[in-house]
């Protein structure tokens, strides 16, 4: 293990402003709007200020004051944060991102989850705070071999807290991070104090009586699980079955990476007409510089193709976990179904917030871990 300091060369950055410069754009649809994905007139002024405006040494300087590790687990390059709290009691809490995020979504919420006392919170819920960049992604890529599915992950998620010497501990994740949790909880249920998810798809039952048998705010949910699944799911698709070949287009063009990107901070949020109504545009652009940066949109795309020819996700967890809700996510759970597989002891659902909240609502998403996790926390 080893310190990890953030450090893009000059010429890395130059190129990219090249690139974006001699950029070659399609015809536009008049009034098409976001129907068909991302609008020219709109990807166009982002990319102006990528190129012009936007500054990576500001942003990388901000990720460059959260300590940062390089590790190696199960034969991969596995990169993390690690803000250790003032406080000597703190409980350790793994959060993990999933697709198209990265450890960039969690600067908002690391300090008010290590350091609560400074940030107007009561110091008794404070955390040590571990976040991996997924194995392919970032700065844990890319990956060199096949296999790097949400199970594996887990298992070197459980390396790495005890190579940092945490005996007990809790999972935070969305997205892939959810798997990865769920994951944690079932081949480390002696040492994993707790799991809190901000997305849960569980499947249908094997017994399920039809949208019928459940609740009206269920069949809501159903519904919008159906509605991803026929129409909102196409990325899916593409990155279960081809992430190579999507992944050369993205690696060579940065506009592509940042459309294909995007989208999904448009879709997946509380935004009307622009992203920047939900997340910060600077937060956007770091995002999807480290993507750029590491050439790892293949590689990142990989735990899709992998996760679709695993085994099945780990069900009957029987560790105490929380279900976070957040109405512009992907789809709704079905609170039945899951409560079949887990052991759910808490559920929220907001007003507000999306596939993203370390980054479209944090206060929500911190608030909701720290009280989920303080009934969870060793007696004093």
């Amino acid at each position: 293990m080893r310190q990890f300091r953030l450090a893009v060369a000059d010429a890395e950055l130059e190129d990219l402003r090249l690139r974006l410069g001699c950029t070659r754009w399609p015809a536009e649809l008049e009034g098409a709007g976001w129907d068909y994905g991302v609008p020219l007139s709109y990807l166009q002024e982002l990319v102006e200020y990528w190129r012009t405006g936007y500054d990576w040494r500001e942003h990388e300087a901000r990720l460059n004051r959260v300590p940062q590790f390089i590790t190696e687990i199960d034969g991969a390059r596995i990169h993390f944060l690690h803000q250790r709290s003032p406080e000597p009691d703190a409980l350790p809490l793994v959060v993990t991102h999933g697709w198209p995020g990265s450890v960039v979504e969690f600067l908002n919420i690391i300090g008010p989850l290590s350091d609560p006392r400074a940030h107007g919170g009561d110091p008794s819920d404070a955390f040590h705070v571990v976040a991996p960049s997924l194995p392919g992604y970032g700065f844990s890529g890319p990956t060199r071999e096949r296999g790097w599915n949400p199970r594996r992950i887990a298992r070197a998620w459980s390396e790495l807290m005890t190579q940092l010497g945490y005996e007990r501990y809790g999972a935070q994740g969305g997205d892939w991070g959810s798997a990865v949790a769920r994951e944690l909880a079932g081949l480390d249920a002696d040492r994993v104090v707790g799991i809190h998810l901000n997305l849960f798809m569980a499947p249908a039952p094997a017994d399920f009586g039809g949208p019928q048998s459940l609740s009206a705010s269920d069949r809501q949910a159903l519904a919008s699980v159906q509605q991803f699944r026929t129409q909102r799911s196409g990325y899916h698709q593409v990155n279960a079955t081809r992430p190579h070949t999507l992944g050369y287009a993205l690696t060579d063009s940065p506009v592509g990476q940042l459309a294909w990107i995007v989208d999904k901070f448009m879709e997946w949020t509380g935004s009307r007409e622009r992203p920047e109504e939900a997340i910060a545009r600077d937060l956007m652009l770091t995002n999807v510089m480290l993507y750029w940066l590491t050439r790892t949109a293949g590689s990142s795309a990989r735990l899709y193709y992998e996760f679709a020819r695993a085994d099945p996700t780990t069900t009957g967890v029987s560790v105490p976990t929380a279900v976070a809700v957040f109405p512009n996510d992907i789809a709704r759970p079905v609170r039945a179904w899951a409560e079949r597989v887990a052991n759910i002891v808490r559920w929220t659902e907001f007003e507000r917030g999306g596939h993203f909240p370390a980054l479209e609502v944090p206060d929500l998403l911190a608030g909701d871990v720290r009280a989920f996790f303080r009934r969870l926390r060793p007696t004093r």
